[in-house]
């Protein structure tokens, strides 16, 4: 079985080539990211960093002190912009509180302290949390959205109905905690469930799965 999910790893590689996931240029970027992506797609968090980048407000300083109507208004494209900008303050507060938003300083701490100290975020869970770790902290933890669900249920590795946490610790215990992998594995799942695996199922014959 831990061949079967790392052979699934290396065809969609070999099939897709690398990803380059997260897009973008720093690593408060990736968080900012993070917090917007929750219940949209990723074109509308590009129009809300683009906007932040024009009004040169993308840096962790400068949006904690900005109002957060502010933010509202400049995040407007992601969708529940009102909450998300509640939901990026909070982060900002925490982030200023444990670490003066220093990116440094918050790369140092040990992976299950930060993570427990993420979660405690009002707004930040579990995927939000996972994703900042990997691709802003460059942690080893496997991110679980529903795309991994949808995909790997179908081929009877898990249940859809199984939580985060189950289906996290089920890929974690088949892979070696490895950054690199981790990182491609998700956004590689992220590419096929896009291309291929609809929740129509209508291409199922020419997914690069068909036959597992």
């Amino acid at each position: 079985m831990a061949n079967s999910i790392f052979d699934i790893y290396k065809k969609l590689y070999k099939y897709f080539g690398p990803q380059n996931w997260w897009p973008a240029e720093s690593a408060f970027e990736v968080m900012v990211g993070a917090i917007l992506v929750q219940n949209t797609n990723w074109k509308n968090v590009e129009k809300s960093i683009n906007n932040l980048k024009k009004a040169k407000l993308l840096n962790a300083r400068k949006l904690y002190n900005l109002e957060e109507s502010r933010i509202a208004q400049l995040i407007r494209p992601s969708g529940y912009y009102k909450i998300k900008a509640k939901r990026l303050k909070n982060f900002l507060h925490f982030f200023f509180r444990e670490y003066n938003l220093d990116i440094s300083r918050i790369k140092k701490m040990p992976f299950l302290r930060l993570r427990e100290r993420l979660l405690c975020v009002n707004g930040i869970g579990p995927e939000t949390a996972d994703s900042i770790l990997l691709y802003a902290l460059d942690k080893p933890v496997f991110v679980v959205d529903a795309y991994t669900k949808r995909i790997f249920s179908r081929h009877k590795f898990i249940k859809n109905s199984d939580d985060y946490h189950l289906v996290q610790d089920y890929f974690t215990r088949h892979l070696n905690k490895n950054v690199r992998v981790f990182n491609e594995y998700h956004a590689l799942i992220v590419k096929l469930a896009k291309d291929f695996c609809s929740k129509k199922k209508d291409k199922c014959l020419s997914c690069p799965l068909c036959g597992l």
